[in-house]
This record gives structure tokens, sequence and C-alpha cells, in this order.
């Protein structure tokens, strides 16, 4: 694949992020992730798992940040995030998984209601489409995570699948 594939996909992606649609990725958009899931699954944002969840938004955008915010505005426009993230991701994809790992941890304790670490494949749908991936690409997403077929997704596969998502010239 070549690499202008790789940053159409990349740009794509961007899409994710930017949860207000205004053109860019900042601090809010990370909160109203945490926000809308916390609401979604009706766990309060005071409880231990809202406030991780919190915390793993914050920790997931100074992150981002640090890899893709050239000029310090505390804005990643699309231009920064595809040229900031395809380099650095490619350079170093585990580094990615690990900004993420804090959101993905506590969003995972989120949607699982017994905290026996595994979430369901409807649950996980359910998230996946909260932080606005269509419905038809969550339901697949979130059944193709289930790798060993038995209805329900663990954080390491979901950590792997992240990484892969963004780091792989699929």
């Amino acid at each position: 694949m070549v690499s202008t594939e790789y940053e159409r996909r990349i740009a794509a992606r961007f899409a994710g992020f930017d949860q207000d649609g205004n053109g860019w990725i900042d601090r809010a958009d990370f909160n109203a992730a945490a926000q809308a899931l916390l609401a979604e699954f009706a766990v309060t944002a005071r409880s231990d798992k809202g406030q991780a969840l919190y915390a793993g938004a914050e920790a997931f955008w100074q992150g981002m940040a640090g890899i893709a915010d050239r000029d310090g505005d505390q804005r990643i426009t699309r231009e920064e995030f595809v040229t900031g993230a395809v380099k650095r991701l490619r350079d170093n994809p585990e580094r990615f998984a690990e900004i993420a790992r804090p959101f993905l941890h506590a969003a995972l304790a989120v949607a699982d209601p017994d905290a026996d670490g595994r979430v369901t494949v409807t649950d996980a749908a359910r998230a996946l489409r909260v932080l606005h991936v269509p419905a038809g690409i969550a339901d697949a997403t979130a059944a193709a995570l289930d790798a060993d077929g038995d209805g329900t997704v663990t954080e390491t596969d979901v950590i792997q699948a992240f990484a892969r998502y963004f780091t792989v010239a699929e």
C-alpha cells in the first residue's frame, strides 16, 4: 500500500476522535467521549469507574497531543494528525497502544457491569456506537474482536486491535 493511501486512512480515522465535528481534536473531545460512555452505561462521573474514565481520557489526550500537536496550541488539526500520527505511529506502534491503554481500560470497565474483565460483544458494539462509529461498522468490529467466539471481548483484544487499526496499513 502506498504511503498516501495509508495517510488517507489515518485522516479518515481523525473523525473518530473529533467528537464534536469542529475540525480539530482537543481535550473537550476526549471529555465528551468519556461523558457519552458514562451516560450510555449509566455510570456516574463521581464513581470510581467514572473518575478512572476521565483520568484515562486526560492521559490519552496528553499522549495524543504529545504525538501530534506540533504548534502547541492544544488542538490537533487534521493535517497535524495525519503528518504527526503517521510518522510517530509507524515508528512506535506500541507507544500509541500505551497512551490509549488507560482510557481503553477504563472504558471497558464502564461497559463491564459484573467487573469480570470481559465485555459482551453487544456492549462493545454499544460503546463503539456511542463513540460515533456507524452502527454496522461498530457491530462488525465488536464481533471481530471476539477472536475465540465466546461472545466476549477482553482488554488485550481491544488494545491490540486499536493499535493495529491506527498503525497498520490495511
